[in-house]
Order: structure tokens, then C-alpha cells, then sequence
């Protein structure tokens, strides 16, 4: 969930420029324009924002699902719980509509779980993003990312922003972390579809890893 009434902006694309809507209250925590900012421009590198499906769950004021309409995604799926921030979602995705004369964003007013288990059996995403609420615990968390890995497309990227303090989050079969950074209180995991199966031979020899790319780790 994106938290205060900090303004924000659209950064970059067809609406760039545009001043979002904030949530107002201090319940939902928004990803602030420099974090928002340097997680687009390794997307960016990734290749994987136009032309996307993507998804933001707990979208909190949907700042990272209308960026992403923003620089060319074909669709994007905002779910918000909170009847307040699903309000805000909505302003917010008909401002990019609006630019795009087309509805390209859409609004979920909706648990994430209960999306998730309703979701067809065919519904892929190429971009997903989560920033759950603080108080959300690991199980919690593990529970939801097991329901996305069978929603994912091949070479999608899975993001999620927690709090520097808090562990890792446990990767379900069918998804692997391939990189993270730290922007002061904030952490960004990144998580891609994985291999399901054994283990590998722990004798075998690891192929070099590209510097940064999806499909390979590249830590802080």
C-alpha cells in the first residue's frame, strides 16, 4: 500500500509531467518520486514496461500502475482494498485514460487474495508490483506471491517494496529473486518466474552472470 499525502507526479511518457492524486490520511504509504524514479529507469534497462500487462497490487493511489500506462504499457490492473485509496486509484487512471484516449487502466476495489483465487487459470502479467502494508506478515506475504507465481508470463518481473528492516520475502516455487536495492528506508526485491524441480547438482559449475539482468542476481 503506497502511505502520507505527499504529492507525486507522473514522470516520464505520454502523461508525464501530470500531478497525481494523493491518499489522504497517513494510511497508505507512497513510493516517493526518487524511488519511483530509479525503479523505472532499471525497468527501463529490463525492457519489460511497453507494450506490458501489468499489475499493481495494493496500489494504495495506483502512482507505479499509471506510470506504467504512462510509458507505453498496453494494460495495467490496479487493486486497492481501502475504499478512500480505490477512490483516489480511479482519479488517478482517468487522468492517464484521459491522455491515452483509451481505457487502459482499471480499478479493482478488491482483497488481494480474493483477486488472485479469481483470476482465470489463463491470465498472465509481464509486470507486477506489490508494496503491501507494513503491518502484512512474511506468511501473509509468501501466501500472496505463491498465488501470483501461476499468474506470471514468461520473462515477466515481479517487484516488491518493503520496508529496509524487514527480511526477505520467501519466494514461492515458480519464482526467483535475480536483484534488490536499497533507497534509504525503502527496499526493492526484484523476482522473476523460476524453474520448478530439484535442486541443482551443487557440484555442477555456475554459468557466469551478466551484471544486472533479469534472470540473474545482482545484489547491494
Amino acid at each position: 500500500m503506497h502511505r502520507g499525502a505527499a504529492m507525486s507526479r507522473i514522470i516520464a511518457g505520454a502523461a508525464g509531467g501530470t500531478p497525481l492524486v494523493s491518499v489522504p490520511g497517513s494510511l497508505t504509504r507512497p513510493t516517493t518520486d526518487r524511488v519511483k524514479e530509479a525503479l523505472f529507469s532499471r525497468l527501463d534497462a529490463f525492457e519489460v514496461v511497453g507494450d506490458a500487462r501489468v499489475l499493481d497490487l495494493y496500489a494504495g493511489s495506483g502512482s507505479l500502475g499509471v506510470e506504467s500506462a504512462s510509458r507505453g504499457a498496453e494494460s495495467v490492473d490496479l487493486v486497492e482494498f481501502d475504499a478512500k485509496a480505490s477512490e483516489v486509484c480511479q482519479r488517478n487512471a482517468d487522468l492517464v485514460n484521459t491522455v491515452a484516449r483509451r481505457k487502459v487502466v482499471s480499478v479493482h476495489r478488491s482483497k488481494v487474495e480474493s483477486f488472485l483465487e479469481r483470476t482465470g487459470e489463463a491470465v498472465r502479467w509481464d509486470l507486477v508490483f506489490l508494496d503491501p502494508p507494513y503491518p502484512l506478515d512474511e506468511p501473509a506475504l509468501a501466501a500472496v506471491l505463491a498465488k501470483l507465481a501461476q499468474h506470471l508470463a514468461e520473462g515477466a518481473v515481479v517487484v516488491v517494496e518493503r520496508s529496509s528492516r524487514t527480511p526477505e520475502p520467501g519466494w514461492p516455487d515458480g519464482m526467483e529473486r535475480f536483484a534488490e536495492r536499497k533507497y534509504g528506508e525503502t527496499r526493492l526485491w526484484f523476482a522473476e518466474p523460476g524453474v520448478e524441480g530439484p535442486e541443482p547438482d551443487a557440484a555442477a559449475q555456475p554459468a557466469p552472470e551478466p551484471e544486472d539482468q533479469p534472470g540473474d542476481y545482482a545484489g547491494d
